[in-house]
């Protein structure tokens, strides 16, 4: 069994409450969920209106497949979810 997980940090334009970020992640969160089969949670900048941080991980049998499938949810979300920007992303392999 591998674990991947991943934490993207992203930044949120045009955002301008809580309220509003709330209502970005959440869609986002269930799409990526419904897209890859993967958890998708927000693990950071929680009280940030402009910033967050979205944690992804997946079970897989190979270290190759579920790095693939994170680097997918990266480029996912780069290519069809114009109001957000990926600051910055980390892949993590554990077997």
């Amino acid at each position: 069994m591998v674990i991947g997980s991943s934490v993207i940090e992203l930044d949120l334009p045009g955002v301008n409450s809580l309220k509003g970020k709330r209502s970005v992640l959440k869609g986002l969160i269930a799409r990526v969920h419904r897209e890859f089969n993967v958890s998708c949670g927000e693990v950071d900048f929680h009280d940030t209106w402009r910033s967050a941080a979205l944690g992804v991980a997946v079970v897989s049998t190979s270290a190759a497949h579920a790095e693939s499938v994170l680097e997918s949810v990266v480029q996912w979300i780069e290519i069809n979810r114009p109001d957000v920007t990926v600051v910055d992303h980390t892949v993590e392999i554990i077997h």
